[in-house]
C-alpha cells in the first residue's frame, strides 16, 4: 500500500524522486493503467474551491509533493522520508532510467516551440532514448474533449509513459478524462517542465526550490501571469492551514 498524508483534504503521497520513478517502473511492467499529479501549493489552493477537481487529485496513483511548504507539512506529520519530487527532475530522471530499459516516451502539451526543442533536448541528452510522438494542441478550455483522431494516434505510438504538460488544474482533469481511451500504463501531469527543460523558461536557482522560494523567482520572472497565483494563492493557503488548525484544536 502507498502510504499519503493528508493537507486540507488532499491526499499527497510518502515519496520522493527514487521512489517515484520504482513506481512507475513498477506500474509499466504490470500494464498498470493510471495518471500521476504533481501537487504545489496552488493545487491544494485550488481544491478548496473545486470539491471535483479535489476528487481528480485524490484518485490519482500518484500525488507527488511538488512544493517545499508540502514537504515541510508532511515531515511535521512524521512522514520523515518525504522529499519533494519536481516535475523537471522527475522527467529527467525516468529518461535517463528509461535509456536503460527501453521504455517508450510521448510528450502531450505546452506550445509547439517548446516541445520541438523538449524532443530536440531529450534526444540530445538520451541518445537512445525512445521518443515514439508527441503533440503540442490548441488552447482548450478546462474539460474538453480531445479528438479522436489524437487519442488514436497516441494509442497507435504505444507509448509506455505520456508526459502531459498543460498546467494545472487543466492537465490534471485531461488525464483523469482521457485514462479509459487511452491504452497508455501512465500520464504524468508536469506542468512548466517542458517550458523548463526545453530551456524556454528559466528554472530557479537550486537553492531557492530547496528552501521554498521558487515562489519568488516565478513571480519576478512572470509577475502578471503569476501574480494572482502566488500573492492571493499563497496567503489563502495560509489561512486555510490557519482555519483548519483552529477546528482540529476546538474539536478535540
Amino acid at each position: 500500500m502507498i502510504e499519503s498524508f493528508d493537507i486540507l483534504g488532499v491526499k499527497i503521497t510518502v515519496t520522493n524522486l527514487m521512489h517515484s520513478c520504482r513506481l512507475l517502473e513498477q506500474w509499466i511492467k504490470e500494464g498498470h493503467k493510471t495518471y500521476v499529479c504533481l501537487a504545489p501549493v496552488a493545487t491544494i489552493v485550488d481544491c478548496q474551491a473545486d470539491k471535483q477537481y479535489c476528487h481528480v487529485i485524490n484518485q490519482a496513483g500518484l500525488v507527488t509533493p511538488d512544493g517545499m511548504p508540502l514537504v515541510w507539512l508532511g515531515r511535521w506529520q512524521g512522514h520523515h522520508d518525504v522529499q519533494r519530487t519536481y516535475g523537471p527532475d522527475l522527467l529527467a530522471a525516468f529518461c535517463e532510467l528509461s535509456e536503460q530499459q527501453g521504455y517508450k516516451h510521448y510528450f502531450y502539451g505546452g506550445l509547439p516551440e517548446a516541445n520541438k526543442l523538449l524532443v530536440q533536448k531529450l534526444q540530445e541528452k538520451f541518445p537512445r532514448l525512445k521518443i515514439v510522438g508527441h503533440f503540442s494542441p490548441p488552447l482548450r478550455q478546462i474539460g474538453e474533449q480531445e479528438s479522436p483522431d489524437i487519442l488514436s494516434q497516441i494509442n497507435a505510438a504505444n507509448p509506455d509513459v505520456l508526459w502531459v504538460g498543460l498546467g494545472s488544474p487543466k492537465q490534471d482533469y485531461w488525464m483523469q478524462q482521457h485514462r479509459a481511451l487511452l491504452n497508455v500504463p501512465i500520464m504524468v501531469g508536469v506542468g512548466a517542465a517542458f517550458d523548463f527543460l526545453a530551456g524556454t523558461k528559466k528554472q530557479a536557482p537550486r537553492w531557492m526550490q530547496q528552501s521554498g522560494l521558487e515562489w519568488m523567482f516565478r513571480l519576478c520572472s512572470e509577475p502578471k501571469r503569476l501574480w494572482q497565483r502566488y500573492l492571493v494563492g499563497n496567503t489563502k493557503f495560509i489561512c486555510f492551514l490557519l482555519a483548519d488548525g483552529m477546528k482540529k484544536i476546538r474539536y478535540r
